[in-house]
C-alpha cells in the first residue's frame, strides 16, 4: 500500500503511547477538550470506520489462529482488513474437520438436522455488523454484503410472537405483563445502579427474591438468554444494561432480528469462504494443547505451538514478530448426541473435562500465570452448566399444525413463523421450541421443516415422561413437547413424521458461571507480546458473552492492541443512557402502566418538543388531571389540599412553556 503524502503532517502508522484500543465509557467524565482527536469512547458511526495505515513490517509477519470459530475468523478478518497483514501469511488450526466451532449446522432430510444453538440478534451489534458489513453476501449479486441481505430478509418481513410464554398444556399466557412488584421493580432498579466491582462470585438466587425468580419478567429474560438461578449476578446486570434498549420488546420479541437460514450457512460459510479466497490458510483436525513462551523481564512471547494433527504430536515454531490468537475455554465441548431412540452418553467428569478437551489449552495456560485467569470457575461444575436441545426434522403432523396454530405466519411462507422461541413456565425441565424462517437450511424439501427445541433444567424428572431430559431418548422428549402442546394423544402420529436428534452440551452456559475481577484473562493478558485470547471466556469492558458480539469484539481488541494500531474499537452502544430508553423501559417494567412521576414528566412536556420521548398515557382527557392530582400526591404522601395547590402551580408552569410572546 503506498503511503499518502500529507503536506504539513506527519502520519502515524502506530498508536502513541498510552492510547487506549479498548476504551471504557463508564470509566470516567468524556467532555470536548483540544486534547481530543477521538470521538467519545462508545461512539459508533461512519467516523469510526477509518481505515489504518499498515504497521510497519506487517508483510513479513505471520498470525496463528487457535480456533475456527467466529472469534477466530474475526481476528484473521481484523488482520487482513486493519492491519493491512498478507491473508496468505495467516494460518487458522481447528480441532474439527470444519470450521464454526459452536456455530454448526449440519444434517440432511434423511438422517434429520441438526444445530446445537442459535443466534438471536438486534440492531446494536455494532462489531457484528461491522465486519459483516465487509462479507459477500450468500444469495445477492456481487458487490452486497451480508449486512445488506440480513436488513432485506428483517425490513420486509418483520419478527414477532404471538405465544411468547404457554402453560397449562397449550393455553397462551399474557406476556405482555411482566408481573413485576413495586418492590421487585426496585430490584431491579438496585441492580441497574450498582458498580459492578461490588458484584464479584455473587449468584443470581443470592440477589433477587422468590418473588422476582417466579414473574413472568424472569421467565422471559432467563429463557431468552438460557440463565440458571445458580448464575452470575455480574453477568445479569451486563445484561440488563447492554438491553436496556430492549426490554418493551421482550414479550413479544419485536426486539429481535433472525437470519434467513442457520448460523453456520448464514454466518459463518459466507466469512470463511472469503477468507480463503483472499488466501488464508485453514489447517483442520489440529487440537492445540499448550503454547511454549518464554519470559524476561515481565515480557511473555510465545514461541511454539503444541498441537495433536490428527492424532499425531506437532510443534509449529512462532517466529519472532509473528503472533498467536488462541480460543480460550469452550461452551460446546465434550457434546454428546443422541437421537430418536438413542440417550445421550456423557462422558465427562462433573469437575474436570479431561486432558484432551477443547479446556487443555487454557487450563495449561492458566498454570503458567496468573494473567491467564482460573479456567476452573467456568468447568468446575457441570450441574450447574449443563443444558440439552433437540432438533426436530418435521413433516405435516399434528406437531406441526399445532405450531401453526401458534406461529405468525404459515411455516413453509419463508417469513417468521414462531417470532422466537415458545417457553412453557411450567414446565420442570423449562423447555422452549421455536421455529425459524424455513427453510432453515439451504437445500432442505419443501415438505420439510426444522424446529429447535432447548430445556434449561436437567435435574427434574418431566411432567409427562418421568425423568430427567438428559437420561430421554428424542422419542421422549418430543412426548414432553407434545404434553405441553396439548397433544400428548397424537403423540405416535406426530413421532411418525418426526426425526430427532439431540445434544447435551456440559458447559453450554459455563460463561455465566458465578466469578470474580481475574477470573477471565483479557484480550492481551499483562505482559504478553505476541499472545491475544479470543471468545466468551475472555474479559471485556462492558459487553456481555454468550454472543457472536463478544467472540468478534475480543478478537478486533486483540488485533489493535498487538499491532497498536491507532485504531479503537468502541465501547458498546450507548442506547443506556439514552433518556428515551429509561422511559419505555420503566413503563415495561412496571407492566406497562405509567410509572411512577410519569405523568408528572407529562404534564411538563407535552407541549414541548420533547414531548414525543414518553409514552402515551392510558387516560381519558377528562381524567388526565385528576390522575395528575393523584400521583404528586402519592409522591408527596401529603394531604388533599396540597395536592391541589401542587396541581394549580404545574398547570400554571406548564402554561408558561407553551406562552407565544406577544
Amino acid at each position: 500500500m503506498a503511503n499518502p503524502n500529507i503536506p504539513g503532517f506527519e502520519i502515524r502508522k502506530t498508536a502513541p503511547e498510552g492510547f487506549e484500543h479498548e476504551p471504557d465509557a463508564t470509566s470516567g467524565y468524556w467532555h470536548h477538550r483540544p486534547q481530543n482527536t477521538l470521538p467519545p469512547h462508545d461512539f459508533i458511526g461512519p467516523y469510526a470506520r477509518h481505515r489504518p495505515l499498515p504497521t510497519p513490517g506487517v508483510e513479513k509477519r505471520k498470525a496463528y489462529i487457535v480456533g475456527g470459530g467466529i472469534g477466530g475468523l474475526a481476528a484473521a478478518f481484523y488482520l487482513i482488513r486493519d492491519a493491512h497483514m498478507p491473508p496468505e501469511n495467516i494460518t487458522i488450526l481447528e480441532e474439527m474437520a470444519v470450521e464454526g466451532g459452536s456455530m454448526d449446522g449440519s444434517g440432511n432430510p434423511e438422517d434429520g438436522y441438526i444445530v446445537r444453538g442459535g443466534r438471536e440478534m438486534n440492531w446494536n451489534y455494532d462489531t457484528l455488523w461491522d465486519m459483516f458489513q465487509d462479507v459477500p453476501a450468500v444469495e445477492l449479486p456481487e458487490g452486497y454484503s451480508v449486512l445488506d441481505e440480513y436488513r432485506m430478509v428483517n425490513d420486509n418481513d418483520p419478527n414477532y410472537s404471538k405465544a411468547r410464554l404457554m402453560h397449562n398444556c397449550g393455553e397462551i399466557m399474557d406476556f405482555t405483563d411482566f408481573g413485576l412488584s413495586k418492590s421487585q421493580q426496585r430490584e431491579m432498579i438496585r441492580l441497574l445502579l450498582k458498580r459492578k466491582e461490588e458484584l464479584d462470585d455473587i449468584t443470581i438466587e443470592e440477589y433477587f427474591s422468590t418473588g422476582f425468580l417466579e414473574s413472568n419478567f424472569w421467565s422471559l429474560f432467563r429463557s431468552m438468554f438460557a440463565f440458571k438461578n445458580c448464575h452470575s449476578l455480574l453477568e445479569t446486570k451486563l445484561y440488563m444494561h447492554r438491553f436496556l434498549d430492549s426490554i418493551d420488546g421482550f414479550g413479544d420479541m419485536s426486539v429481535l432480528v433472525f437470519p434467513k437460514y442457520n448460523q453456520f450457512d448464514t454466518f459463518i460459510k459466507p466469512l470463511a469462504n472469503m477468507l480463503r479466497d483472499k488466501g488464508v490458510k485453514f489447517q483442520l483436525n489440529t487440537r492445540v494443547y499448550d503454547l511454549e513462551m518464554t519470559e524476561s523481564s515481565g515480557k511473555k512471547t510465545v514461541t511454539g505451538i503444541l498441537c495433536a494433527v490428527a492424532g499425531e504430536e506437532q510443534r509449529i515454531d512462532v517466529a519472532d514478530g509473528d503472533l498467536v490468537f488462541a480460543l480460550t475455554g469452550s461452551m460446546t465441548e465434550n457434546t454428546a448426541y443422541g437421537d430418536m431412540n438413542t440417550v445421550p452418553d456423557l462422558k465427562v467428569d462433573r469437575h474436570d473435562p479431561g486432558e484432551n478437551s477443547g479446556w487443555s489449552l487454557w487450563k495449561n495456560l492458566a498454570e503458567k500465570s496468573p494473567v491467564f485467569g482460573k479456567p476452573e470457575k467456568f468447568y468446575g461444575d457441570v450441574d450447574q452448566s449443563i443444558w440439552e436441545s433437540a432438533t426436530l426434522t418435521c413433516k405435516s403432523s399434528p406437531l406441526v399444525d399445532k405450531l401453526t396454530e401458534l406461529s405468525v405466519n404459515d411455516p413453509y411462507s419463508g417469513r417468521t413463523v414462531t417470532g422466537g422461541i415458545i417457553t412453557f413456565t411450567d414446565s420442570n425441565w423449562f423447555l422452549s421450541v421455536t421455529i425459524n424462517r424455513q427453510p432453515h437450511f439451504p437445500g432442505q424439501p419443501e415438505d420439510t421443516l426444522v424446529v429447535w427445541v432447548y430445556g434449561l433444567l436437567m435435574d427434574k424428572d418431566g411432567n409427562f415422561v418421568k425423568k430427567p431430559m438428559p437420561q430421554c431418548t428424542g422419542k421422549e422428549i418430543l412426548a414432553e413437547l407434545c404434553h405441553h402442546l396439548g397433544i400428548e394423544d397424537e403423540l405416535e402420529a406426530v413421532a411418525a413424521r418426526t426425526k430427532v436428534r439431540t445434544a447435551l452440551m456440559p458447559y453450554i452456559t459455563a460463561q455465566f458461571m458465578k466469578r470474580a475481577a481475574g477470573d477471565r484473562p483479557q484480550p492481551v493478558p499483562e505482559g504478553c507480546t505476541n499472545l491475544g485470547l479470543v471468545g466468551q471466556f475472555v474479559e471485556t469492558r462492558n459487553d456481555i458473552i454468550f454472543t457472536m458480539e463478544t467472540s468478534i469484539r475480543t478478537a478486533r481488541v486483540g488485533v489493535y492492541k498487538l499491532l497498536n494500531i491507532p485504531k479503537q474499537v468502541p465501547d458498546i452502544s450507548p442506547t443506556q443512557y439514552d433518556i428515551r430508553n429509561m422511559i419505555k423501559g420503566a413503563r415495561a417494567m412496571n407492566n406497562g402502566k405509567p410509572f411512577m412521576g410519569e405523568r408528572l414528566l407529562h404534564w411538563f412536556l407535552d407541549k414541548t418538543y420533547f414531548a414525543h420521548i414518553l409514552p402515551p398515557l392510558p387516560d381519558s382527557e377528562s381524567s388526565k388531571h385528576e390522575m395528575l392530582a393523584q400521583e404528586v400526591g402519592e409522591i408527596l404522601s401529603k394531604g388533599s389540599e396540597a395536592v391541589k395547590g401542587v396541581g394549580a402551580w404545574i398547570t400554571k408552569l406548564r402554561g408558561s412553556f407553551s406562552n407565544k410572546d406577544k
